[in-house]
């Protein structure tokens, strides 16, 4: 399961950080995850538990500030929202665009004490 490793790769960025702060636990846990990541938001909260069990997120609230995707379009320049990656500009119909937002998938904060 996808979302198991991001989750034991999301609690192994908060020990390390709880070690450099000296802290003993984290409070509260922002992350900041794109519709683009490829996480399943669902399957996420499924693992969640087992996966910070016995660590410092182990209590901690956490708060997922999602991103919606967005594309500009290479012919037109009109920026849009994405759903998937292979959307065609809602303009113009092209295939042909950059990814401005929605991959994100990273700790944003960390509250220590």
């Amino acid at each position: 399961m996808h979302e198991l490793s991001v989750a034991m790769g999301i609690v192994k960025i908060a020990e390390d950080e709880t070690k450099k702060a000296k802290a003993q636990k984290v409070t509260l846990i922002e992350l900041e995850i794109g519709t683009l990541a490829g996480v399943e938001f669902e399957s996420l909260d499924f693992v969640w538990p087992s996966a910070v069990k016995n660590t410092v997120l182990e209590n901690a609230e956490r708060k997922i500030d999602v991103k919606q995707g967005l594309a500009q379009c290479a012919d037109c320049d009109t920026v849009f929202e994405v759903q998937h990656f292979y959307d065609s500009c809602t303009h113009c119909g092209s295939n042909l665009k950059g990814i401005l937002q929605g991959k994100e998938l990273r700790v944003k904060a960390l509250e220590v004490i």
